[in-house]
């Protein structure tokens, strides 16, 4: 009933996932010393750990997801391997694994007015949630039993629930410009999956989507082998009509990331 347009990248992504990082273990860095040729140090660590924590507000139409008002909360860990660089740029493959990944929806408050056979108010809270917010009026007027029932029903947003999820994004990339800085900013983009432990972002859709992100930030070194990641991201899920409803969900995302070289390199 709801569809997101444009999503066919996700099963491209999907598909090629594994492969990237297959891809990506098996590739042998560049050779990357403790200082450049003029005796300065580098950063850029062959191999990175770091643990992430991200959070969105909101949700809101971006580029292809329709539900409103969702909230994200995602913790978990990511690894960075060094493919090749240079003094402009190093390039990495980066992939994230999130076992904690919560995600929330409005739920739907009705008041129903009614007119006919007898006035009266019936107000019902905490139902399904709905795409959006915007209010919905519905005039009704119907025959039952030789009576004429009629009034109006408003449907809004009141309330909300939380729901569990994991997640994991093996197809990712990240660059890092001046990686003889300190100060280093970057862009990354990243595809995988998330699972639900109920249907997300209303109950016609899946338990099972797909996700897929891309953003920039800046990496803040303390030493070689500690940095601090601060970046915002477009964040995108949905379950590519796999399910009867597939409004899907564009958020902004907000991470921090607390990494350390894993290795002497």
């Amino acid at each position: 009933m709801f569809r997101s347009q444009g999503l066919r990248l996700h099963g491209g992504l999907v598909q090629v996932s594994f492969s990237i990082a297959a891809l990506a273990l098996a590739a042998r860095p560049a050779a990357c010393l403790a200082q450049d040729r003029a005796g300065n140090p580098t950063y850029a660590p062959a191999n990175t750990l770091g643990i992430a924590g991200a959070y969105s507000w909101d949700s809101s139409h971006i580029l292809i997801g329709l539900a409103e008002r969702r909230q994200l909360v995602n913790i978990g860990v990511s690894y960075s391997r060094r493919l090749t660089w240079n003094r402009f740029v190093n390039w990495q493959y980066d992939g994230e694994l999130l076992p904690v990944a919560l995600e929330s929806d409005p739920l739907t408050l009705s008041v129903n007015q009614q007119t006919s056979p007898t006035s009266g108010t019936y107000v019902d809270g905490g139902e399904a949630p709905m795409v959006t917010c915007a209010p919905f009026v519905n005039n009704y007027s119907y025959p039952g039993n030789g009576t004429t029932y009629s009034g109006t029903d408003v449907f809004t947003c009141s309330g909300r629930q939380w729901t569990m999820g994991e997640a994991i994004s093996p197809a990712g990339m990240k660059w890092n410009f001046l990686p003889l800085r300190k100060t280093q900013p970057f862009l990354d983009g990243h595809g995988g999956y998330m699972y639900s432990t109920r249907p997300i972002p209303v109950d016609g859709a899946g338990s099972f989507n797909f996700t897929f992100d891309f953003g920039a930030g800046v990496e803040f070194y303390r030493a070689q082998a500690r940095s601090i990641r601060v970046e915002y991201r477009y964040h995108h899920i949905s379950n590519k009509d796999t399910a009867l409803a597939n409004p899907g969900i564009d958020n902004g995302l907000l991470q921090v990331t607390y990494c350390f070289r894993l290795g002497r390199r």
